[in-house]
This record gives structure tokens, sequence and C-alpha cells, in this order.
């Protein structure tokens, strides 16, 4: 599966075909217009789930559909890593959209889980420098550092700024 997700070029078709059959045995309903949505109802209730590429958004009309459709893709996918980066959290004073286990998994994936945390992220008017160490700088987890934090700026906009300048430089 590993190699089905990141080694061939027809990679997302194979994991949108392993997906999908697996939903549809499962009572979804592939939608006729987007077939990326599946739809199950149980009940008078209803769930449905959004694929992207690697991603899946859900939603239902009772917080226990959520819950199974959860622990349901967890024991089918139990090896797989989760990409469900977005928690939305509800209370009676709104909606908060956080990314906090995405944000734990990052810090472990780049080795930087004992950094120190700040207040701000950078100072706006430090300009960016090179590293004079003499140590070469591998492009490839530089590059793969700015898109997750590409990523994370969708729930925190306090280092959009930050994100944006190391991704110029």
């Amino acid at each position: 599966m590993k190699k089905a997700l990141y080694g061939l070029k027809q990679a997302l078709r194979a994991w949108y075909e392993r997906l999908s059959s697996f939903l549809i045995q499962n009572g979804f309903m592939r939608g006729k217009v987007d077939t990326t949505l599946f739809r199950k109802e149980v009940g008078k209730y209803f769930i449905i789930a959004q694929i992207y590429i690697d991603d899946i958004i859900f939603g239902a009309t009772n917080e226990s559909l959520c819950k199974d459709f959860s622990n349901l893709l967890k024991s089918e996918f139990k090896n797989l890593i989760s990409f469900w980066g977005l928690q939305i959290k509800q209370d009676s004073k709104g909606i908060y959209i956080h990314q906090h286990k995405y944000t734990k998994e990052l810090l472990k994936k780049f080795k930087m889980e004992d950094v120190k945390p700040m207040k701000s992220p950078m100072y706006v008017s430090n300009p960016l420098s090179k590293d004079e160490s003499g140590k070469p700088i591998d492009q490839m987890i530089y590059r793969c550092m700015i898109r997750s934090l590409l990523y994370l700026t969708s729930s925190r906009l306090d280092i959009m700024h930050s994100v944006c300048r190391c991704a110029r430089f």
C-alpha cells in the first residue's frame, strides 16, 4: 500500500479505488455528479465523506455517526499515517479549527520536539541570511518543511508572515 500511495505514477488513482470500494462495501453511495463524494443514510440521519487526493473530510447529522466512521477507517487503515490535520471543536462560544495533532507530528517529523516556544514566530524587520556554517542544507527537507508549514497556516494565521518569508528565501 505504501508503494501504491507514494511510489507509482498511478498512486492517487489506486488509493481512490481502494478507498471508494471500501466505502461502498460499507453502505456508502457514490455521488452521481461528484464521484468523490459519498453518502450513507442511517435512519433519519446521514453522513457524507469527501475524498480529495489522500485526504478525507466527513460530517454527519449525528455525532455518533462521525465517531463510528472514524473508528471504521482506523480499523481498516490502521497502518497508514493519518492525514486529518484539521480538527474542529464546537462549544457555546463558537466553532474553532485547530491543528494540535498535526503540529505535534511536524515537530516530531523534523526532530524539533525540544525547541523553545516563542510568543512571536519571527521579527518582522529581521532579515533572513545565508547559513555561513559551511554545512550543506538539504533542499528537499527544507521544501518539505515549508509545504507542511503552509498547510499549518490554514488554522494559524499568526505564522503566515514567517512561513511566507521562509518560502521566498
